[in-house]
C-alpha cells in the first residue's frame, strides 16, 4: 500500500493507493478474458443469424456470413411465418405452455405444501421418491413412457406433451419446498385457530407468498418447454400439430436446407421469450436469490 495526500477544505486527507501483485493482475486478466470469450461465443451466432435472415437466397449463397445484406429482405420472415407454419407452431406452443404452466404451479405447490408442512413417514417417502426420480436419466424411461402415452390415447395430440410436462417436473417441487421452508408455520396455526381449513390456508396464505418461487419456476418451465424439440417430435409427429421447434425443422430436407428462412424463423421464435424474460427478469432474479439464502 502507498499513501498519498490530498487537500480538501484546507484539511489533508490521506488516501491509500492499492498495488496489485503480478499474480492478482494475471488472475483478473484471465477472468475478464474468459468473460469476453463467453460473450463472443453467445453473440457471434446471433449476429450471423440476424445478418442471414435479411438476405435473399442467392445473396445468402454468394456472400459471407458476416457480410451485410445489400438490402433488408423481409420475404424470409413472411415465408417462415406462413409457409413454414411458424404461426401455427406458436399457437400450439403457447397452448401447451399455458396449460402446462398452470398445471405445474397447482400440482407443484400442492405437493410441496403437503410434503413440507406434514412431517410423516408418507411425506418423507414421497420426498425420497422424488429425489430418486431426479437421478434417473429420462432416456432410460422413454420406452415405458411412450407405451403409457399410447395406451391412454393421447398420442399425437396436444395432451401428450402437456401431461408429460406437468407430471415430471420434480425440480419445481423442490424449489417450492425450499421457499415453503422460509414461511413460518405460525401463519398456518393462526389460520387454523381462526377456523380456516387446509385448502383455505393453501389458497389464501401459501399460494400468494409463493409468488417469487412461482415466477422462478415459470421462467425455467417456459424456456424448457419452448426449446424442447425431442418431446414434440416424438409424441406429436403429425404435420398438423407443429410447435415452434418442429416447424423450423421442416425447412431441412434431404436435398439441403433453406438456412435464410430458418434464421428468420429463429428470430421470430426468439422474440416472445425475449419479451417475457424482460418483463419478468426482476422476479426471476429475486426468486433465485431468496430461494438460495435462507433467513
Amino acid at each position: 500500500m502507498a499513501s498519498v495526500t490530498d487537500t480538501q477544505g484546507g484539511h489533508k486527507i490521506k488516501k491509500r493507493r492499492r498495488h496489485y501483485s503480478p499474480a492478482q493482475i494475471l488472475v483478473s486478466f484471465l477472468k475478464y478474458l474468459v468473460l469476453i470469450i463467453g460473450c463472443i461465443m453467445v453473440f457471434l451466432p446471433m449476429v450471423v443469424i440476424i445478418l442471414g435472415a435479411f438476405k435473399e437466397h442467392k445473396e445468402f449463397l454468394s456472400t459471407g456470413v458476416f457480410e451485410l445484406p445489400e438490402k433488408l429482405y423481409l420475404g424470409n420472415f413472411k415465408e417462415a411465418f406462413y409457409k413454414g407454419d411458424v404461426s401455427l407452431g406458436l399457437k400450439n406452443t403457447f397452448i401447451i405452455l399455458i396449460v402446462s404452466c398452470i398445471g405445474t404451479i397447482l400440482t407443484g405447490t400442492m405437493t410441496a405444501f403437503v410434503v413440507q408442512r406434514f412431517d410423516s413417514l408418507l411425506s418423507r417417502t414421497v420426498k425420497a421418491a422424488f429425489l430418486v426420480a431426479t437421478l434417473l436419466p429420462n432416456i432410460s424411461m422413454q420406452v415405458t413412457v411412450f407405451q403409457i402415452v399410447d395406451k391412454i390415447g393421447v398420442y399425437d395430440s396436444l395432451w401428450a406433451p402437456i401431461i408429460l410436462y406437468v407430471g415430471t417436473d420434480i425440480i419445481s417441487i423442490y424449489i417450492f419446498i425450499q421457499f415453503l421452508s422460509q414461511i413460518s408455520t405460525s401463519l398456518d396455526e393462526s389460520a387454523i385457530v381462526d377456523g380456516a381449513s387446509y385448502p383455505r390456508i393453501y389458497f389464501s396464505i401459501i399460494l400468494p407468498l409463493l409468488r417469487p418461487a412461482i415466477a422462478t419456476v415459470l421462467i425455467i418451465k417456459m424456456v424448457g418447454i419452448y426449446n424442447d424439440f425431442y418431446t414434440a417430435n416424438l409424441y406429436m409427429p403429425s404435420n398438423d400439430l407443429p410447435v415452434i421447434s418442429t416447424a423450423l425443422y421442416r425447412f431441412i430436407g434431404p436435398y439441403g436446407a433453406k438456412w435464410e428462412i430458418i434464421m428468420a424463423g429463429i428470430i421470430i421464435a426468439i422474440l416472445p421469450t425475449l419479451i417475457i424474460f424482460l418483463c419478468l427478469q426482476k422476479y426471476i432474479y429475486s426468486g433465485l436469490v431468496s430461494g438460495s439464502v435462507k433467513e
